[in-house]
């Protein structure tokens, strides 16, 4: 209990400041205050206890771009077959993929619904057997899985065939 008679009685200020605490108030702090504490408030051991907690950043300059870089939308004419299928089935649900798919249409390549692989006429053949709503012909499949192209005489039935 003698220990205690220092701090009931308030006489070293030290001793207060561990037992009783500090008064908020001569920090700066406004405790009426409607906003939170923690945007005002940065530490009770800094000079500036009013600095805010997060420091402000710019970039550099050198990442602020005239203007953005051209999408491959924009090229994709220029693009090889074989680009154009790599587009299509690694990049699924994307503009790009889209626009992979119009421009293989564009070259006379048509998406088989059913086999879920492109295809389109042999070069210099005539159908064998034209038919309503089908011919049978030969015609070139291009396989992604083995990632060439298959030669093979086919029945192939319009409505099967992907719209534009």
């Amino acid at each position: 209990l003698i220990g205690l008679i220092d701090v009931i009685r308030m006489t070293d200020q030290s001793k207060n400041l561990l037992s009783v605490g500090q008064d908020l108030t001569s920090l700066g702090l406004n405790l009426n205050a409607s906003e939170s504490l923690n945007g005002s408030f940065l530490s009770p051991f800094s000079d500036d206890p009013a600095l805010g907690a997060e420091p402000q950043f710019s970039a550099p300059q050198c990442y602020s771009l005239p203007q953005p870089p051209p999408p491959a939308v924009s090229k994709i004419q220029s693009f090889s077959d074989e680009t154009l299928f790599y587009v299509f089935y690694t990049m699924p649900r994307e503009a790009v993929q889209e626009a992979a798919a119009q421009e293989l249409y564009n070259r006379m390549w048509r998406f088989h619904k059913d086999l879920k692989l492109w295809l389109t006429k042999e070069s210099g053949s005539d159908p064998v057997v034209k038919g309503n709503g089908f011919e049978r012909g030969v015609y070139v499949f291009f396989d992604p899985v083995s990632w060439n192209r298959v030669k093979k005489e086919f029945v192939l039935h319009y409505d099967q065939l992907e719209e534009r």
